[in-house]
């Protein structure tokens, strides 16, 4: 059976990894997944529980290949570059590497989960709330990581207190001024060169424009790298493959919270 990405609109987690697809020029079969149905959790052939238990990084994209159920974004993303055979996603220098996956991790268990807090508060929350009780059962029943279900409850109930909408706005501006002050040495991309870490980050912090532009206000560096992201081909090619008008403002329940404190 041929490998098949299971992906979200390109937005978040699954932009990293339609982009980073796109940038190694892999031919993968991609199918898109409907997140906020639940859809993730019904992937053909996968039954295993542990294989189920997709919940770190919320609904995020699944590779699945040899009957294994490959997730992590990052994860994804340096996959593509290494079965390509090495496009320059990643740097060679051993340190500049551990500096990438550094700052990717501190991207994925900081900046994301603060992302989708703010940008389900704002685009699906409403989305969630307004599945009828009949079926939300069924949605949250096929769901077997515990945290997620408990996000994807929290949503519909509109539990979510003003401490956690503080705390993820914090971590948002956080992130932009990281950004900014990785720049001032008048760099292009914020390893140097062009790799995962300026698609990851650049996959949960567009979005946020929108959603917390405050953030973003003193950061004249980081809009004018936004920019130049969003123009690369990769992630143009990634957003072409959206089926809705503006995919940054797509968003499904996220990765835990506060991980990072």
């Amino acid at each position: 059976m041929e490998p098949v990405l299971y992906h979200g609109e390109p937005n978040g987690a699954s932009l990293t990894v339609l982009a980073a697809l796109a940038e190694t020029g892999l031919d993968l079969h991609c199918k898109r997944l409907d997140l906020l149905a639940g859809a993730r959790h019904r992937l053909p052939g996968i039954t295993e529980p542990i294989a189920l238990d997709l919940g770190i990084e919320g609904e995020g994209p699944v590779l699945v290949a040899g009957g294994e159920a490959m997730t992590e974004s990052v994860f994804l993303a340096q996959y593509f570059d290494e079965l390509a055979g090495g496009c320059g996603l990643q740097p060679s220098d051993p340190y500049s590497h551990w500096e990438m996956l550094m700052w990717c991790r501190q991207i994925t268990e900081r900046l994301s989960p603060a992302a989708a807090m703010l940008g389900n508060l704002a685009s699906s929350q409403s989305e969630i709330a307004a599945i009828p009780a009949r079926d939300f059962v069924h949605v949250a029943a096929a769901i077997v990581s515990d945290d997620l279900r408990e996000r994807w409850l929290a949503l519909r109930d509109g539990d979510i207190s003003p401490a956690q909408v503080a705390d993820s706005q914090t971590k948002v501006d956080q992130a932009a001024q990281r950004c900014e002050d990785k720049l001032t040495d008048g760099r292009a991309f914020l390893m140097g060169a062009f790799s995962i870490a300026d698609l990851v980050t650049y996959s949960w912090l567009a979005g946020m424009e929108l959603v917390r532009p405050e953030a973003f206000a003193e950061t004249p560096l980081t809009r004018a790298w936004l920019a130049r992201v969003a123009v690369r081909p990769c992630i143009l090619a990634a957003l072409a493959m959206a089926t809705v008008p503006e995919p940054l403002t797509t968003w499904a329940p996220g990765p835990e919270i506060n991980r990072w404190g």
